[in-house]
């Protein structure tokens, strides 16, 4: 019993004097350089070594509608989405960029995060809360154009989608007018496919809405995507995505502008 405690209290037998003296020399800074470009090729040679992930990328990005507040994120359009691009076998993986509560004035802040990745084709859904805020249009044109701007910018060749969105008639005549024409103006300045009105058979209708009457029941997602996949689906194709050289011409693009 007395040896028992002895050699638990000791932690510096003969043995482990000499587990800490080679383990002192290995952390030496000299043998540890030597030992870190050693095994460098090993971990590179390994990193470099796991495949890219397969297919293409459907980025969304929007508000709350594209984040599916208030339900189950696989009940949201683009989840919904991503089983109607799986059932047609198409090589892409959709991409939830949705934050609840933003405007354009946020998405175009935070784009440039998710341009971080490839992206083969863009929606962009976003505009509902700037009307819903009383925002300028002219604002939110703006925000728009910029934002489709550095997408073509970083993917020169990424097929451009806008979502278009429309205020209650409450928000008044000009105001909902001017707001409704400009998502197809943006559309056009920019060579983008246009969804017309990304709510259509689902804004309005109490049915097809939770109670606060903004954002939409499962029924009204399930709507969502079969308004979305309509446009969309002609533009998916099963070729791998290539981006052109600096330089060469993109049809109704221009030039590709230098990295």
């Amino acid at each position: 019993m007395g040896r028992t405690r002895a050699s638990r209290s000791c932690w510096l037998t003969p043995s482990s004097a000499g587990r800490a003296g080679l383990l002192a020399f290995l952390l030496a800074p000299p043998f540890a350089a030597a030992l870190c470009l050693f095994l460098m090729p090993v971990f590179v040679a390994r990193a470099d070594s796991v495949p890219s992930p397969p297919g293409r990328r459907l980025v969304i990005l929007g508000d709350s509608l594209t984040a599916s507040f208030g339900l189950d994120p696989s009940e949201g359009y683009p989840a919904l989405l991503q089983k109607m691009v799986d059932s047609a076998e198409l090589p892409y993986r959709v991409v939830n960029a949705g934050v609840s509560g933003d405007t354009t004035s946020g998405g175009i802040r935070r784009v440039d995060w998710v341009l971080k990745q490839p992206v083969d084709v863009f929606i962009l859904a976003l505009g509902g809360n700037d009307g819903l805020r009383g925002i300028p249009p002219s604002l939110t044109r703006s925000n728009l154009l910029g934002i489709l701007e550095k997408v073509s910018a970083r993917y020169p060749r990424a097929t451009l989608v806008v979502a278009g969105m429309q205020m209650p008639p409450n928000m008044g005549a000009d105001y909902t007018r001017t707001f409704r024409e400009l998502f197809p103006e943006v559309a056009r300045k920019t060579s983008a496919t246009l969804i017309p009105f990304l709510l259509e058979g689902v804004g309005g209708l109490p049915e097809m809405n939770q109670p606060d009457l903004i954002h939409p029941t499962a029924e009204g997602h399930a709507r969502i995507a079969k308004t979305v996949w309509t446009v969309v689906r002609p533009l998916l194709s099963a070729g791998s995505s290539v981006q052109p050289a600096p330089g060469r011409e993109v049809p109704g693009r221009g030039p590709t502008p230098p990295p």
